[in-house]
């Protein structure tokens, strides 16, 4: 009886952690067709020159954790990150490379990657690594932190 107690044990638990895995799954995947879908119209924003595309990427709580500056949080320094890389360095497309999404999918997942941003000439100007901690919100998954760096030194 003991035996069989203990097989049954088995058999629920192989049940449940299959079944919960299967959930994470589905929940990763949700998340990382969102986060795709956001990245897909990221750069629209500098093409088209519309920061409510850019702002709109971020949750309302985000910060932007770029290299050699202070954290700059909320839609406000979004904007104003948008009218830095524009106006200031020539942002006119980009492109992300997502390399890996790690996460459960629940409220945060993370997003590691590569980025490539380009002039105005469609010239390529600066590329380097990220890593995204994404939030799920009531609008959706949006970027909650942003932390990037270049692969080369600053001039």
């Amino acid at each position: 009886m003991k035996k069989i107690n203990t097989l049954l044990l088995a058999l629920v638990t192989l049940v449940c952690t299959n079944t919960l895995a299967q959930k994470t799954d589905a929940l990763l995947d949700e998340a990382k067709k969102a986060i795709a879908a956001s990245n897909a119209i990221y750069f629209e924003s500098f093409v088209k020159n519309d920061s409510s595309i850019f702002i709109n990427r971020y949750a309302k709580d985000a910060c932007i954790l770029a290299p050699n500056t202070p954290a700059m949080c909320g839609h406000k320094a979004a904007a104003e990150f948008f009218k830095g890389a524009y106006q200031d360095y020539g942002l006119r497309n980009g492109k992300f490379i997502t390399t890996a999404v790690y996460g459960d999918g629940k409220e945060f997942v993370t997003e590691e990657g590569l980025w490539q941003s380009f002039d105005a000439t469609g010239k390529l100007f600066d590329d380097g690594k990220f890593l995204v901690l994404w939030k799920k919100t009531s609008e959706g998954w949006k970027m909650f932190r942003d932390s990037f760096s270049s692969n080369h030194n600053p001039k």
